[in-house]
Parts: structure tokens; sequence; C-alpha cells
């Protein structure tokens, strides 16, 4: 009878060792938790400043805090670039010997930070850093040693030359030999690429080539191919005398240098004379897509790229090969049965190349030959099965029709009426997508065809629609076409339709849809724009009847206290915090009184004058875009002003 009960219990609760599992996972944990001793040593006195900290911690804390103040060093810098090189960068370098990849991937980055921000002003910190990363350039760690690299290479535009002539020339010239790592010799590849921008022609020949020729025959294709890369910038400091070599590497057994030599001639045909173009890289051209079975698709794909650029100023027998070889790779991977496809991304990537080379190839080939010479082809990419294709058609497809003026309304009727065929139907996300790219038309048409057609559509569909996704995408579409638009009686006029149709309308529902355009005025608008048009009206809506239009606002409120700059828009804050006193003291809806409560606890934190080291990089970084977008909207009114002067 006993085990019989204990048989019926193993069925009701499971096996006696599940059980004791359950109660080990259910057993409070204590050793994640600090000990008091633990504790100590992870607190800072709060009234040393950031350089007494950071030096402080580099000293005695732990690896976790050491690495925190290397990441945050851009932003000492930037406070304190005096005593943060005279303290604390002496005490990275300390701290970088002998430490793990964590850190050293953390000062790469720092450093890479400061030189690419052009945070520093002086030579002197800059050579302090380049001694730093010349001490842990070969760092065994080839993921270290490639971070340390991308510094080095960003401090050598910003030094003398006779720094990188002493500094960096030297060692060069010494781990580019054989005995030298792999990792070594290919650091040396893209130094010495770098470093040729900085010298004139006679140096870069008399020092920089033989390296360059040595390292090309290195018995590595990996440092033949990374050479191969760098030898356009050397060639554009001494001429194309490095063109045979570039030959000789194009007959290299290595695919990779083959391709890397194929890329660097074409990118050097602009420098090259009509008889070395039609000569040496026409037949370069014609072998590799006359062999293209045999050999690897991606030079093929190289070369469709760049196809366009090759055919500029051909004529002759040798323009009507390269049209015969353009029509091959347009259909390149194509099966002739039912037009079906052969699974090959590269093939795909070749007739995606051919469409952005039509343009070029339908000016290479003249206008009125484009019917019997290109339109087949055309024709053949607008069908083709992969969607990639077929886009890339579509787009050069409108680009052509931009460069023709008289269809030029024929794209812009299209475009309407693709919108109406899409509201018509139920693929609202469809719809949405397509508002969604009809905001880029404001940087590409003039501002009175937007103002003409589009903005009134557009404004339709955001009072009009009922799918929110949709009403939203077209209030950053209106706003994004009232920011592009130049003319300041077009943009008092759309404002005014907002302020009218919206803020102020019958319907509680668009006064919501007014509040959303406001929430998407906050990030295209700069904060002066928008304080001066979209806050007070918004703010008038504290008094609305309707309880769902006041939780709105509740929820932008604080929103709008961070686009507000003191002490400039000091009253504005006072009828903010008018606002949110109405809403604390006469609110009866409990959902809003929850909401202005929940907002209003918040609100201290997203003040304009945050004292965190972390809120204040972020405000600074908020500061320098809203600096900008406030010059570009200035920018759009002068340039409309100075036409009207012009003109006048």
């Amino acid at each position: 009878m006993f085990s019989s009960r204990m048989n019926q219990s193993s069925l009701l609760y499971g096996p006696l060792d599940e059980l004791q599992e359950l109660a080990f996972i259910e057993r409070p944990i204590r050793r994640s938790l600090k000990t008091a001793e633990e504790i100590d040593q992870l607190t800072v006195d709060e009234d040393l400043n950031d350089i007494e900290r950071a030096v402080y911690l580099l000293s005695v804390g732990q690896e976790v805090q050491r690495a925190s103040v290397i990441s945050n060093l851009p932003s000492l810098v930037r406070q304190n670039p005096a005593e943060t090189f005279r303290r604390v960068v002496p005490k990275v370098r300390e701290v970088l010997n002998g430490s793990g990849a964590e850190i050293q991937l953390a000062a790469a980055a720092s450093f890479l930070t400061i030189l690419q921000d052009d945070i520093i002003l002086i030579h002197t910190h800059t050579y302090s850093i380049l001694k730093t990363v010349l001490l842990h350039l070969n760092h065994r760690d080839t993921v270290v040693s490639n971070a340390w690299l991308e510094t080095l290479l960003s401090a050598i535009g910003a030094l003398p030359k006779e720094t990188i002539k002493q500094e960096v020339l030297n060692p060069l010239l010494y781990q580019s030999q054989l005995s030298h790592s792999l990792q070594a010799r290919l650091a040396s590849c893209r130094i010495l690429g770098k470093v040729s921008c900085k010298f004139d022609s006679h140096i870069v020949k008399k020092e920089l080539l033989p390296l360059a020729q040595s390292l090309c025959q290195d018995v590595e294709f990996e440092v033949r191919a990374c050479m191969c890369h760098q030898l356009e910038n050397i060639a554009r400091a001494t001429g194309v005398e490095l063109l045979p070599h570039l030959l000789e590497l194009a007959a290299d057994e290595e695919s990779s240098v083959r391709l890397a030599a194929f890329d660097t001639i074409i990118n050097l045909m602009e420098m090259m004379n009509s008889d070395d173009r039609l000569h040496v890289v026409v037949p370069l051209v014609m072998s590799v897509c006359d062999e293209s079975s045999q050999m690897e698709e991606a030079i093929v794909a190289s070369l469709s790229y760049q196809f366009g650029k090759l055919c500029s100023g051909l004529a002759g027998e040798t323009k009507a090969h390269l049209l015969e070889r353009f029509k091959a790779l347009c259909v390149a991977g194509l099966q002739t049965e039912g037009n079906q496809t052969d699974d090959n991304n590269d093939t795909t990537l070749i007739r995606c190349n051919c469409c952005y080379n039509f343009p070029a190839m339908v000016v290479f080939a003249d206008p009125t030959h484009f019917l019997p010479q290109l339109y087949p082809s055309f024709s053949s990419l607008c069908c083709d099965p992969e969607v990639s294709v077929r886009r890339s058609a579509a787009f050069r497809h409108i680009f052509l029709l931009f460069s023709v003026p008289y269809q030029f309304p024929e794209l812009l009727s299209a475009l309407l009426l693709a919108e109406q065929k899409v509201g018509c139907s139920l693929r609202w996300r469809l719809h949405e997508k397509l508002l969604q790219r009809y905001s880029s038309l404001a940087r590409l048409l003039p501002g009175d065809l937007l103002h003409q057609n589009f903005s009134p559509r557009i404004f339709t569909i955001l009072t009009t629609n009922k799918v929110l996704p949709v009403q939203k995408e077209a209030a950053r579409t209106f706003c994004t076409f009232l920011r592009y638009n130049r003319k300041q009686e077009q943009r008092q006029e759309m404002m005014e339709r907002l302020l009218q149709g919206l803020a102020q309308g019958r319907s509680y529902w668009n006064r919501l849809r007014f509040l959303d355009v406001c929430e998407m005025a906050t990030d295209i608008f700069s904060r002066k724009y928008f304080n001066k048009h979209f806050l007070i009206p918004a703010l008038e809506l504290v008094h609305d009847p309707v309880a769902n239009v006041r939780y709105k606002l509740c929820q932008l409120l604080p929103r709008f206290r961070s686009s507000l700059r003191l002490p400039a828009d000091k009253q504005l804050l006072q009828q903010l915090d008018f606002c949110v006193q109405k809403l604390l003291c006469k609110e009866k809806d409990k959902d809003v009184v929850a909401t202005i409560r929940k907002v209003t606890s918040t609100l201290p934190e997203t003040s304009p004058d945050p004292l965190s080291g972390n809120s204040f990089q972020k405000r600074q970084e908020r500061d320098l875009l809203d600096q900008k977008k406030e010059k570009e909207e200035t920018l759009l009114l002068e340039m409309v002003s100075l036409n009207l002067t012009v003109f006048l």
C-alpha cells in the first residue's frame, strides 16, 4: 500500500528530483549581490570633477570602470582637451599595457572618434595619439590590430608630412618585408595607399613606389590583392606608370587579385589617354566578356557596374562591339525558355548593374537609335523574373523621364493615379509605404508643383482616411512638403490649412490628427520653427471638450517641453506650465488625470537643463542637429529671396 501511495504521489507531483530542481530554482540566489567591500571599491567621491574622476578610475578602478572611462574619452576631450591630454591620456596608455581586447577596442574606437570629429586642433595631441596607436598596431589579436589600423589611417590625414615620414614610413619599410607576419604586410599596403595622398609625386616615386611594387609580388595573394586596391591612390600621384603592373596583376592566378586589378584599371580610365583606353582597356574588357563562362562572375559583375564609364568617348567599330557585350550582360543568367533564372545572385547583380548603366548606354548609343539598339534589352530588364532587377529598371526609367521635359507631366499624373488606385483598395500597408516614398518628392520637384498637385491630396488623406498608420504617414509627408517649400506665402497657406482644418476643426478626430502632425513636426522642423507655428495652437487644446484630445495632449507634453530653449522661450515655458497646472487642478477624466500625473513626474527629467553627463552629451548632439535644421530652413527662404532679387 505504501508503494502504491508513492506511485500516486509521483503521478501527481512528478519525480522527487524534479521537485528538488524546482526548489533550487525558487531559492533566492545571493551570489550575484555585491558585498559591502565590493560596493566601496565601486564608489567614487562625488566631489571629484570629470577629469579627476577619470584619473582615479583609471588608476584604481575595476576593468569595467576603466573601459567606461576610455569609451567616454571623446566627451572629456570636447569639454577640456588640454587637461584630458595632460592627465587622462597618459593614464590610458598605462592601462593599455597588458590590457584585454575589450579595453583595446574601446581605446581604438575613442581615439578614432576624436580624430574623425575634428575635436582636437593642435598637432601635439594628434602626435600623442599616434605614439599610442603605433605601440599597439601589431597586436596579436587580428580584430584589435585592425581597429588600431583604422585609427592610424585617420590620424595620417591630420598629421604633418614630416611626422608621417619619421614615425610611419620608416617602420613601414621594415614591417613590409616577407619575414614579417601576413597581418603586418596587409597593414603596410593600406598605410601605403593612405600616405601616398600626402606627398608629392617625386617622393611617392622615389620612396613609396618600389615598396608598392614589392608588395604586388608578395607570395600571399591576400597581400597582392590588398596592394592592388591601393595602387589607385599611388597612380594618382605618379601617373599611369603603374599600368603595366596592373595588367600583369589582371592575369594573376588568383581571382581576387584579378578582380582588384580590373577595378583599379577601370577607376583610372579618366587619367588615360585615348590610345591607352582603346588598345589596353578595351581588349581587356573584351577578353573578360569572351571568357566569362570560364572566369569568376564577380569580375563580370564589376564590369557590368563600370560599363557606362568604360564606354564614354568611344566610337566606331569598338562602339558596336561594346553595345553587343552590354546586350549580352542584360540577359546574363536568364534561360531562354520562359525567361527563367539560374538562381545565381551574381547574375542577378549583373542585370541590376545593367539597369544602373542604362541611361549612360542610351546616350552612348544615341537616343535616336534607342528602339532598334536597346529597346529589346530594356524590355527584358522590365520583365525580369527578379523583383530587384525590375525595381532598378523602373528607377532608371523614371530618371529618363526626368531628363525629357515633355514627359514630365505624364510622370506626375502617373504618380497621382497610383495613389488613387491604392487609396481605393484595402491594401493600407501599401498605401502607407507609397506616402512614405512621396515625401522624397519634396527634394526633387519644384515647390509650385508640389503645392498645386500633391499637397491638397495629402491633406485630403490626412482628414478623410480612416486608417491610423496611413493618416500618420500623410501627416509626416505633409510636414515634409511644408518644410521644403521655399515660398513664404505657400508655407503660410499650408499652415492656415492645418490650423483651420485640424486644430480648430469641428470633429474631435481632426483635432487628434493635429496633435499627430505636431508630433511629426518636432522631428522634422527646428525647435524655433515648431515653437513659433505649432506649440501655441497645440497647448490651446487643453480647453478641448473631448477627453481623448486632452489625453493625447498630455502624452506630448514632455516632447513639447524638450523643444524649449531657455531663456529665449521663457514665456512659452510659462504657458506650458499653465497648461499642466490646469490639467492637474481642473481635470475630471480619470485617464487624463492619471496620465498628467505620470507625465508631471517625468517632466524634470526632460527639462532643458539636465545635469548628468550622459544627458549633457545627448543634449549637445540634439542641439547640433537642431542648429543644422534651423540653418537649412533659413537658407531655403534666403534662396527664394535671392532669386527674386536677381529677377527684379
